[in-house]
């Protein structure tokens, strides 16, 4: 049964293809689109090895080209902790103060809650070149901590 399928598919694609009234045509039109496929398909294959190769490059110089952290001075490693710390517009920037010394950020000052400690804690730990942070902040209604 299989086998006269094909045959059967076969033998029609042949009457089409050679027809005396418009096989030429159909032939033709048949190998002009063939060769227009595969030309369009050599070229989104081109584009793609391209697109693939750029990307690839593209890690590659990522890769190599890290950024390597840089070593503040106390002055912008100050400034660049009260920028990244007090950028919301609900931040208590009248309330906290920020020292830097050595890389080690100090904040002191009066907060309302122990979420925002341990926010902004956690805010400059994440800073590029913060090595350590000093917390001194407390809350409204109890004594600072003692720096020792």
């Amino acid at each position: 049964m299989r086998k006269l399928g094909i045959i059967a598919a076969l033998a029609a694609a042949g009457a089409w293809l050679y027809d005396p009234v418009s096989g030429r045509r159909r032939r033709a039109q048949l190998r002009d689109r063939t060769v227009g496929f595969l030309r369009r398909s050599v070229r989104r294959g081109g584009r793609l090895g391209r697109h693939v190769a750029s990307d690839a490059q593209g890690l590659a110089q990522r890769a190599t080209h890290r950024e390597q952290p840089r070593v503040l001075d106390d002055a912008t490693l100050k400034n660049k902790v009260e920028t990244e710390i007090f950028r919301a517009a609900d931040s208590p920037k009248g309330r906290v103060s920020v020292n830097a010394q050595h890389g080690i950020v100090q904040l002191r000052g009066e907060v309302d809650s122990t979420e925002l400690i341990d926010d902004l804690v956690e805010k400059v730990r994440s800073i590029q070149g913060v090595r350590d942070v000093e917390n001194l902040l407390h809350l409204a209604g109890t004594p600072a901590p003692m720096h020792q």
